[in-house]
Parts: C-alpha cells; sequence; structure tokens
C-alpha cells in the first residue's frame, strides 16, 4: 500500500469502518485468521453499532450534494454524518453558532435534519428502539 497523501484529513466513522472491513474485520469470534489488532477490533465492534454500518457511499454523496448551500465547516458535515441526528434539537450542539447564522434559523435547522432523515439510515439502535414502540 502507497502512501498518496499523508494526513489528508479526518475521516467518517463509515470510511473508518469500510478500511477496517477491507482488511478483513468482522463479527468471527475467533478474530485470529485476518491482521487486525486487538485495540483496531475495539473500534471496529464499536462502529458497527453506530450509523456508519448501514451507510454506503451513494448514502453519503447524496447527502453531502443536498447540504452544500448551508455552508457548513467541513467539522460540521463530519460530525453530523458520524452522529446522524435524527431532530432538530440534535443540530444545535453540532453546528457552531446555530443561532446567529441565519435570519430564519429554524427553518434552517429543518433542511438541515430533512436531508439527513431522507439519506442517511438509521443507526441500528434506533431501529430496534422504533420496533419495540410500534409493539
Amino acid at each position: 500500500m502507497k502512501i498518496l497523501e499523508a494526513n489528508a484529513g479526518a475521516l467518517t466513522n463509515f470510511e473508518v469502518l469500510d478500511f477496517f472491513r477491507a482488511k478483513g474485520a468482522s463479527k468471527d469470534p475467533t478474530r485470529v485468521i485476518v491482521k487486525v489488532a486487538h485495540s483496531e477490533y475495539k473500534v471496529y465492534d464499536y462502529l458497527v453499532d453506530t450509523a456508519a454500518s448501514d451507510q454506503t457511499r451513494e448514502n453519503i454523496d447524496e447527502f453531502l450534494t443536498s447540504i452544500k448551500r448551508h455552508d457548513l465547516a467541513k467539522a460540521e458535515v463530519l460530525n453530523i454524518l458520524n452522529t446522524r441526528p435524527a431532530a432538530e434539537v440534535e443540530i444545535f450542539p453540532i453546528i457552531e453558532n446555530c443561532e446567529g447564522r441565519s435570519p430564519d434559523e429554524e427553518k434552517e435547522v429543518t433542511e438541515i435534519v430533512d436531508p439527513v432523515t431522507k439519506t442517511l439510515p438509521p443507526p441500528p439502535n434506533m431501529k430496534h428502539e422504533e420496533i419495540n414502540k410500534g409493539d
């Protein structure tokens, strides 16, 4: 493997999970066959239970295209991708100075949450919670 650009930037949880899967990480209980360190498996086990486990490159590209017009910082977009907020109240801690950015802040926050819920799949634990609420 050749490094094309060292320290090119922050990675999304999806990219880290994709890297571990490419190295051979899985839920295999033996975990002795592949070249993945124990600490990497701990990170893998955590990421499998997050929204990153169901995301695809297409989901992320579609989200990035729909969110471009909001002039968000790279770190804010990264945090939205990693945490996958499902409600407007979850956006406020992610976006710096959310209240002062736009004269119609409520509408802008809604316009950010809508593409998140439409393009990014919910985390696995959210799916189970919704199923249990339906019973």
